[in-house]
C-alpha cells in the first residue's frame, strides 16, 4: 500500500487554486454582456430590433437577478454620479420630447446599458474585466471573420440583414454585407458599417495588446488575434479610426513616458510637450483635412459630415436649454426625422458627432452635463494609468499594463465621438461607466495571486494595515 508523507520530496503537490464553477458562469454571463454591447448592432442584423431588444431586457433582468444574489459591495459615493445626471436629464426630456415614443425607447436602452456597466464593474475584479472584454473582442473578430467568409464562399454576391439574399442591384449601403473579401472593398463585418467595424477592431486590438503585456495566459494565441482584428481593421477603411488609432498610439506614448518621471516637475514639462504636439497636431488636421481625408480616400467635407452638422445645428438652435427630446439613436420612422436628412436614398439617425447629437436632444444642459461626465471618465482614468500603484509605504510597485485600458478607450471615445455619436449608446457609453465606476470603486491593482489583486480591490489588505 502507497504510503504519503508530508516531506517534500514523498508529499503530493498542492493544486493551484481553481476558479469556482460559480465564477466561471458569472465571468462568462459578464462575457456575453460585453458581447451585446460590443456587436449589438450585428446582432440586430441577424435577428432583427424587435427580438434584439427582447434579449437585451431579458439580459437585464438576469443582470439585476445576479446583482441580488450576488451582492456585491458598492460604496455609493464612488458612484459615477455625473454620468447618471446625463442618464437623469435624458429620462426628463422624455416630458417635452418631440418624439416621447422614441424617447422611451431610446432611454431604456440607455438605462439598462449602463445598469450594465455598472453590474460588470461591481461583480468582477479589473483581471477578470480586462479578461471579459477581451473575450467578447474575441468572438466580434471571430463571428465578422467567418461571416465575410461565408458570404464570399456560399452568396457569392452582397447580403441584406437577415440573412435575405437581393434579387437585384441596390445601393451598396442598405447591404448587410458587400461581399468584398476576396475583392479589396471595404468590409463591414457583422456590423453592415465599415466605420463601426473600424472602432471596434481598434479595441480589439488595444485590449489584446494589453492582455499580451499583461503576460496572459496562451499570449501566441493573443497576437494572432491581434491579426486578425489588424486585418479587419484595415479592410474597414474606416478615416474616423485610423485618426483615433494614431491619437491612441499619442496617448499611450504619453502614458508611458510619463511613468518614467521621478521629479514632482518633470511631468508638467512633458505635459507642455505633448500638449502642444496634440494641438498642433490637431490644427494640421482640420486646416489640412482636404490633404488629409484625400489621402485616405475620403472627401473634405468628412463624407457629407458637414453638411449633416449644419443641419441639426439649425433644428437644435430652436431649442437651445433643453433639446427636442432625448433619442439615441434617431427613429427613422418619427415624422420628424423620417426624410428630414437623407443620404444615399436612406434617412439618416444620427448627427454624426457626439456634441451635436447632445446639443439637439438635449441642448446645452444636456452638453454641459456630458463634458463633465466625460471630463471626470478622462481625468480619472488618465491618472489611474500614471501613478504608481501604492497601497501602503512602498513605492516602488510596478505598473500594470490592465491599467492602461481605460485611459486607451477613452482617447478612441474622444476622437470617435467627434464625427460619430456612436460613443453615446452601446459599448461606448457602456465603457464609460464600466471603467469610471470601476476606477472610483476599486483604484488599485493588486499584483501577484487572483486572491490577493481581490483583496486590495476590496480595500481588505488597506484597513488591516490601517
Amino acid at each position: 500500500m502507497a504510503m504519503h508523507t508530508t516531506h517534500p520530496v514523498s508529499a503530493l503537490p498542492t493544486p493551484p487554486p481553481r476558479e469556482t464553477t460559480g465564477h466561471l458562469l458569472l465571468r462568462a454571463w459578464c462575457v456575453f454582456v460585453l458581447f451585446l454591447a460590443l456587436g449589438g448592432v450585428g446582432v440586430i442584423n441577424a435577428i432583427g430590433l424587435a427580438a434584439t431588444g427582447v434579449v437585451v431586457v431579458a439580459s437585464a433582468i438576469v443582470s439585476a437577478v445576479l446583482w441580488t444574489i450576488l451582492r456585491p459591495p458598492v460604496a455609493l459615493r464612488r458612484l459615477p454620479w455625473l454620468a447618471f445626471g446625463y442618464v437623469a436629464w435624458a429620462g426628463a426630456s422624455i416630458a417635452w420630447s418631440a418624439w416621447p415614443a422614441a424617447s422611451v425607447l431610446t432611454w431604456l436602452l440607455l438605462a439598462i446599458t449602463t445598469f450594465q456597466g455598472l453590474f460588470i464593474g461591481a461583480v468582477l475584479t479589473w483581471r477578470d474585466v480586462v479578461g471579459a472584454v477581451a473575450s467578447a473582442a474575441k468572438w466580434v473578430v471571430g463571428l465578422s471573420l467567418l461571416f465575410e467568409l461565408a458570404v464570399s464562399l456560399l452568396v457569392r454576391g452582397p447580403l441584406l440583414p437577415g440573412f435575405v439574399v437581393p434579387e437585384g442591384r441596390m445601393d451598396p449601403i442598405v447591404y448587410w454585407s458587400r461581399d468584398n473579401l476576396f475583392d479589396g472593398g471595404r468590409l463591414q463585418g457583422i456590423f453592415g458599417n465599415a466605420n463601426l467595424l473600424g472602432a471596434a477592431m481598434l479595441v480589439a486590438i488595444i485590449v489584446f495588446a494589453i492582455r499580451y503585456a499583461a503576460k496572459a495566459p496562451r499570449r501566441p494565441l493573443l497576437l494572432g488575434w491581434i491579426a486578425a482584428a489588424g486585418f479587419l481593421f484595415v479592410r474597414a477603411g474606416s478615416a474616423t479610426s485610423i485618426v483615433a488609432a494614431a491619437f491612441v498610439v499619442l496617448v499611450l506614448a504619453t502614458v508611458l513616458v510619463m511613468r518614467t518621471a521621478r521629479r514632482p516637475g518633470e511631468r508638467t514639462r512633458w505635459y507642455l510637450l505633448y500638449a502642444a504636439v496634440g494641438l498642433g497636431a490637431g490644427a494640421a488636421l482640420w486646416f489640412g483635412r482636404e490633404t488629409v481625408f484625400g489621402a485616405l480616400g475620403r472627401d473634405s467635407d468628412l463624407t457629407g459630415r458637414e453638411g449633416i452638422w449644419a443641419d441639426v445645428l439649425t433644428r437644435a438652435d430652436q431649442h437651445p436649454i433643453v433639446g427636442w427630446g432625448y433619442s439615441t439613436p434617431w427613429i427613422a420612422s418619427e415624422p420628424l426625422i423620417d426624410g428630414w436628412i437623407v443620404d444615399h436614398g436612406q434617412t439618416v439617425v444620427q448627427a454624426h458627432s457626439m456634441w451635436l447629437d447632445t446639443y439637439l436632444q438635449l441642448g446645452g444642459v444636456g452638453v454641459a452635463l456630458l463634458i463633465l461626465t466625460m471630463l471626470a471618465y478622462v481625468w480619472r482614468s488618465w491618472f489611474f494609468a500614471v501613478d504608481r500603484p501604492r497601497w501602503d509605504l512602498r513605492a516602488d510597485r510596478p505598473y500594470s499594463p490592465l491599467t492602461l485600458l481605460p485611459t486607451l478607450i477613452g482617447g478612441l471615445l474622444v476622437v470617435q465621438g467627434l464625427t460619430e455619436s456612436a460613443p453615446l449608446l452601446l459599448w461606448g457609453w457602456m465603457f464609460v461607466v464600466l471603467f469610471g465606476a470601476k476606477i472610483k470603486q476599486s483604484p488599485l491593482v493588486g499584483v501577484g495571486p487572483a486572491e490577493q489583486s481581490m483583496s486590495i480591490e476590496r480595500g481588505e489588505l488597506q484597513r488591516s494595515g490601517s
